[in-house]
């Protein structure tokens, strides 16, 4: 087993990693308070081609595989600490820009994804409802079909990026008889009547990524504008979501590094006693663990992203690192807090973002009691 990077993408590694510590994240303190979102520095990812990592050179992608675009994300996560806008950048990515590689026609790859991987437009996907959640196909969204189109009805919640986008994929039952088998993608852009961002919502951590309620009523979508056919809306999805359960993680690996650093400076500077509080087995002991969770989180990541490079359905893994990876982010994010004391509590450190941050990971993109039940269930039971 090869466990090093190949020359292409350390170069590529360390580019992304000075580019997001000189380019990203200015302002950032007040930026989270104001919850305020840097379009500014959104641009300057797609400009560098952080968008389009995983999309076609076809469509103006970098057409990166799976363990390049995860070196990537990890470099990015490494040198810039606005997760929030790092959060945004893969809502996008995994569950907009995929659903149009793996199920869109030749007609919508050419009129979306070139401006989704360039940044110019934000996508994001509605699937969660008030009423739907982990229970994701249970949808009170409806499709009624009406001649040469469609007529969504219905409401979507949590929706990252959701006052700020472009186009939308927007999933809705067209026959509830059918269960999952019935729910459907359909393309809303901004600006089609009837489709409205019914309210910007305020979250604990990720401050600096937009989040919104949207609304759907007796809005019309032509059918062209249904990507993939009937009943593909479970098969886009569960595709979406193994790439995101993969490759959102890879920026926590990056904060995860980053943690760990400022944790080993702070506790071979700071002294108590007479001596740097790094000698005293409680402080060691917690830097110790930090860096095994480290370790081992990228063992999970990046077999995950291996199987998937390599063409196979890595299901039980991206579970796997999905629910490991963001367990291990908010322990290590507690350790960093407790090393600092009293000044890991305060803002100024912004230790304490980033543990808002993460504990955000442990409930997008499936929460870690619903990553246990795959796993399980892949094991029979």
């Amino acid at each position: 087993m090869n466990f090093e990077w190949s020359e292409e993408q350390l170069a590529y590694r360390k580019s992304v990693t000075k580019f997001a510590k000189e380019e990203l994240g200015t302002n950032l303190s007040s930026r989270d308070l104001s919850e305020t979102f840097s379009q500014e520095d959104w641009n300057k990812c797609g400009a560098f081609g952080i968008q389009g990592l995983p999309i076609s050179p076809e469509y103006g992608g970098g057409g990166a595989d799976t363990l390049t675009t995860v070196c990537g994300l990890e470099a990015l996560g490494y040198g810039c600490r606005d997760n929030g806008l790092l959060f945004s950048i893969n809502a996008h990515m995994w569950a907009c820009e995929i659903p149009f590689v793996s199920h869109g026609n030749a007609e919508q790859k050419k009129r979306y994804l070139p401006k989704l991987a360039s940044g110019e437009w934000i996508g994001i996907h509605g699937m969660t409802e008030p009423m739907s959640g982990s229970d994701a196909y249970a949808l009170a969204t409806r499709a009624e079909r009406k001649g040469d189109r469609y007529i969504l009805n219905g409401s979507k919640t949590f929706i990252t990026n959701g006052d700020i986008a472009d186009v939308v994929i927007c999933f809705a039952t067209v026959d509830p008889a059918k269960g999952p088998a019935g729910v459907t993608a359909f393309i809303v852009e901004k600006g089609t009547p009837g489709f409205t961002v019914s309210r910007k919502m305020h979250k604990m951590g990720l401050r600096t990524s937009p989040m919104a309620e949207l609304a759907f009523t007796d809005c019309e979508v032509p059918i062209e504008n249904m990507l993939g056919k009937e009943g593909d809306g479970p098969a886009i999805f569960t595709n979406s979501m193994e790439w995101e359960r993969i490759c959102i993680m890879a920026s926590h690996l990056g904060m995860m590094q980053r943690l760990l650093e400022i944790s080993v400076r702070y506790a071979k500077d700071r002294t108590q006693f007479g001596e740097p509080i790094g000698k005293f087995n409680a402080i060691a002991d917690k830097i110790a663990e930090m860096d095994v969770r480290l370790e081992t989180s990228r063992l999970v990541l990046y077999k995950a992203a291996w199987l998937k490079k390599e063409g196979r359905h890595p299901l039980r893994e991206a579970s796997i690192s999905k629910l490991y990876v963001s367990e291990s982010t908010v322990q290590t994010c507690l350790d960093a807090m407790q090393i600092h004391g009293g000044y890991g509590y305060m803002t100024e450190y912004q230790i304490e973002r980033e543990l808002r941050d993460a504990l955000a990971g442990k409930i997008y993109s499936g929460t870690s009691e619903i990553q246990k039940n795959i796993i399980a269930r892949l094991l029979g039971l």
